[in-house]
């Protein structure tokens, strides 16, 4: 067969310029095409420690380690009212692999990312809008085109779909599924002169519950913080004030966020997206993949955003590899790997849900710490996949003891007040 590339990725994100980076290094003919121009602003800034070893493999980490982000140490998940205040270091997880991580500006880190995988010999392809996908039996077409540019065809063995959101594949098979109990609106922007604590309590990411909403605070710099709210549509609709109103308005009825933000000041646009919450209920074809925001995208809660697009990255480039050697293995490829990343999803849907469950939150954040479950459920936050057996029992504990604690003070209560209470 003689196509242009062996694989074409549309999407430069973290997903596609993982795979892209992978295939490349195997010799593989690889193109990247990107609709936007980096760097570009883009939200979910807050890395896990089992991406780190990813970075290693891809040849990437002494440039994000001479990029200055902030050195991650946890998170620390505290209720509205000061009641309760816990934190997670990841050193303390169990079997951590790396006690740290990073807390990234994502338009500095995407283009790190993207810039890496074209020094190893991917073709990259910026301000590049795919028109339109043609799935043959041998190749998939695509039509694109480059601002101020004739449209172009190019034709790849196979096709990687790592477009964020916009799931170009999912959209054309019309796979997207929203999670019905998961319909949030997040708002949020980047302040400067936010107070953070001296040493690594001020690298933490900082979520604070309330009854009908939480807020993220992201250390990017020792006084520039990521600052979102997160609530459900339905509440955010009927206040019916402008997002940026929102934000403001919430930051000034809670006394946990504010009491950092004394003499902060914005120094970006106010973002804000809704019903982000979803998942594609295929992830392969014949010759196409889903990876990254493309194949489903949770909650920004834990952090598991560019945990998913680079772990996906990473598989789908050894599986792209395999299958360009020996196309017969393709189909049992491709249906071990979306097996595979459903079950790392399932885990943090899993967990997400629990998030917003009044239960969950009391066990969360009053760890008493036996047969190391506390630890556990710290290894997953840190992006375990919750595989091995030692891990596996202990989340089933704890399962068990969120849904006693629904009937019965296994923990002590915790009064969830709603934001301006």
């Amino acid at each position: 067969m003689n196509a242009d590339y062996d694989v074409a990725i549309i999407g430069g994100g973290p997903a596609g310029s993982t795979a892209a980076t992978l295939l490349a290094k195997k010799n593989r003919r690889v193109i990247v095409l990107e609709r936007e121009k980096f760097p570009r602003f883009h939200i979910g800034e807050s890395l896990l420690p089992f991406t780190m070893s990813a970075f290693d493999r891809l040849g990437v980490r002494k440039k994000l380690d001479a990029a200055g982000f902030v050195v991650k140490w946890g998170a620390e998940i505290i209720s509205g009212c000061g009641e309760r205040e816990v934190k997670f270091y990841f050193k303390d997880g169990f079997r951590p692999p790396c006690p740290t991580a990073f807390q990234v500006t994502r338009s500095e880190f995407d283009k790190i990312l993207l810039d890496h995988a074209s020094t190893v010999g991917a073709e990259v392809s910026e301000e590049t809008i795919v028109q339109s996908v043609d799935f043959g039996s041998d190749y998939v077409t695509l039509s694109a085109k480059k601002e101020a540019a004739d449209p172009f065809t190019i034709q790849a063995r196979y096709l990687l779909d790592c477009s964020g959101r916009n799931s170009l594949v999912g959209t054309h098979f019309d796979l997207k599924r929203s999670y019905p109990g998961l319909k949030k609106f997040a708002v949020y922007a980047h302040y400067e002169n936010v107070f953070l604590p001296e040493g690594i309590d001020g690298t933490l990411t900082r979520m604070v519950r309330s009854k009908d909403k939480w807020f993220w605070m992201i250390p990017l710099s020792r006084t520039k913080v990521s600052i979102g709210l997160v609530m459900d549509t339905a509440a955010f609709r009927d206040l019916k004030l402008k997002p940026e109103e929102v934000l403001e308005q919430s930051i000034q009825e809670q006394p946990k966020v504010r009491e950092r933000m004394q003499h902060a000041h914005l120094v970006s646009k106010v973002y804000a997206s809704s019903d982000y919450s979803y998942r594609n209920h295929r992830l392969h074809g014949d010759r196409w993949l889903l990876a990254g925001d493309a194949a489903g995208f949770i909650d920004p809660v834990f952090s598991s955003g560019i945990f998913i697009a680079v772990l996906s990255g990473e598989k789908t480039a050894d599986i792209l590899d395999r299958a360009l050697t020996d196309e017969k293995c393709a189909s049992r490829l491709f249906s071990q790997y979306t097996r595979s990343l459903n079950r790392v999803m399932d885990l943090y849907l899993h967990f997400v849900q629990g998030w917003y469950r009044q239960e969950f939150a009391e066990m969360l954040m009053n760890p008493a710490d036996f047969l190391q479950i506390v630890p556990a459920v710290n290894a997953v936050l840190a992006g375990n996949d919750g595989t091995a057996f030692a891990l596996k029992w202990r989340l089933w504990v704890f399962d068990v003891l969120v849904f006693l604690q629904r009937y019965t003070a296994i923990s002590p209560r915790l009064t969830l007040l709603p934001s301006n209470a």
